[in-house]
């Protein structure tokens, strides 16, 4: 997960998206708040059905990446207003809530957040989400 996350020092403030309407920084935020849903800074409803959370889970733990265009629970269909006065102050943000996340998780080794699609997810399962959601987002800014 890390070295995706060290992937976004290569991305400029202005670069164009292969797919999609996100900003760089709207994506970079975006991140921040999957990091702040996976420690729970955020809750969140799940809106799977619990009798799919196991297929979900199944989906989630594969290889098949998240598809191009999809669209999140939470944030839908518009680009939301920007958090942070700059790109370079949403990397930092990012930073941080990753930090807050491992922090949390040092201390809650146990602990299950809800992912808004997957359902009640564990550490290891929020960094298999972390590790899909960068990939997905650093194809969409070819980076990856």
């Amino acid at each position: 997960m890390h070295k995706l996350l060290e992937k976004l020092n290569n991305l400029k403030h202005d670069a164009e998206p292969a797919w999609g309407k996100m900003t760089p920084q709207h994506m970079v935020e975006h991140i921040v708040l999957t990091f702040q849903i996976s420690y729970g800074k955020i809750k969140v409803e799940c809106i799977t059905p619990t009798e799919k959370f196991s297929l979900m889970k199944k989906i989630l733990l594969s290889s098949r990446p998240l598809p191009k265009n999809f669209v999140n629970a939470v944030t839908g269909t518009e680009l939301g207003k920007l958090e942070n006065a700059s790109f370079q102050d949403s990397l930092m943000s990012l930073k941080n809530h990753v930090e807050s996340f491992e922090n949390y998780y040092k201390q809650n080794p146990n602990a299950v957040e809800i992912n808004p699609t997957f359902g009640p997810l564990n550490r290891e399962e929020w960094i298999q989400f972390h590790t899909k959601h960068l990939t997905h987002h650093l194809l969409q800014f070819n980076l990856e």
